[in-house]
């Protein structure tokens, strides 16, 4: 090869180099003990601090944070666990319970647990994660948020096809759960609309609802009473320390559940906000 062949060839693989993206740096769990999946670059990005409550202060789900609890610090044990769905009202500490468990498995034995979350959008992903964790040797608990499939979304496919099929099984390493506030994840006329079109009807129905049954567990949460309500403001009102008498505490919050027409966790948390602002005191 002459010279000036060989110095045209060496600059354009230097121009090819330089316009390559830079190799993905070698994943690492041991920075932080949640994280975020960036599928675009095969990156786990580390969450210093978790926005989480305790678990103490979610009322009215004594039941779903036994279930919850007791499954996930089997798995952070080494032992035998279910993915799980955890459906139904809004705002009723679906997704705070995932991330309060969290933060006990890592109390009773610090850094036994990597929370990872998944945007609904990548989902189709998450066979790309879980191949990602698979040589891992730190037990990840994957969080999804509010995850449905709409009419034309194929991707529900790819998660069944996760949680419980495939040559290569979800790894041992691994536990999935996701909320919703669909019990079956699809709309009704999704479903109906399968099932009209379909040469047998009742097999059109039993892959949209299989997916459910992917789930070893099923947690329903429901919308709270009253009572329920007014044990939710005092329990946020009492941590955070707020300056007032509870009969005005709780004529303010019925108040404000008029106006939202609704009462659930979220609901005393966004009054205890307005009012803990108005009363000039700071979260701690």
């Amino acid at each position: 090869m002459d010279e000036p062949t060989h110095a045209l060839l060496t600059r354009i693989a230097d121009a090819l180099d330089r316009l390559a993206p830079p190799a993905p740096p070698p994943l690492e769990l041991t920075g932080a003990d949640a994280f975020v999946w960036h599928p675009q670059s095969r990156h786990l990005a580390p969450v210093r601090k978790v926005a989480r409550v305790d678990i103490a202060l979610l009322q009215g789900v004594e039941r779903q944070k036994s279930i919850l609890v007791e499954n996930t610090l089997r798995f952070a044990r080494g032992l035998p666990a279910n993915n799980a769905m955890l459906w139904g009202a809004r705002g009723m500490g679906k997704s705070s319970l995932v991330k309060a468990t969290h933060a006990i498995a890592n109390q009773r034995d610090p850094s036994c647990l990597v929370l990872i979350e998944i945007h609904r959008e990548e989902i189709r992903t998450l066979p790309e994660l879980l191949n990602v964790l698979r040589e891992q040797s730190r037990r990840c608990l994957i969080l999804c948020d509010d995850l449905s499939f709409e009419r034309e979304d194929a991707d529900y496919k790819a998660l069944k096809s996760v949680l419980d099929g495939g040559i290569e099984g979800r790894p041992d390493n691994v536990l999935f759960y996701a909320t919703s506030n669909r019990r079956h994840l699809m709309p009704r006329d999704m479903i109906e609309n399968e099932r009209s079109t379909a040469i047998n009807p009742s097999e059109a129905t039993e892959e949209k609802v299989s997916l459910s049954d992917r789930f070893g567990l099923w947690i329903g949460f429901h919308n709270c009473d009253q009572e329920t309500y007014f044990a939710m403001v005092d329990g946020y009102a009492a941590s955070m320390g707020l300056p007032i008498e509870p009969d005005a505490l709780r004529a303010q919050a019925v108040e404000w559940s008029v106006t939202r027409g609704a009462r659930s966790g979220r609901v005393a948390w966004q009054f205890i906000q307005d009012l803990s602002g108005r009363l000039g005191v700071k979260a701690a």
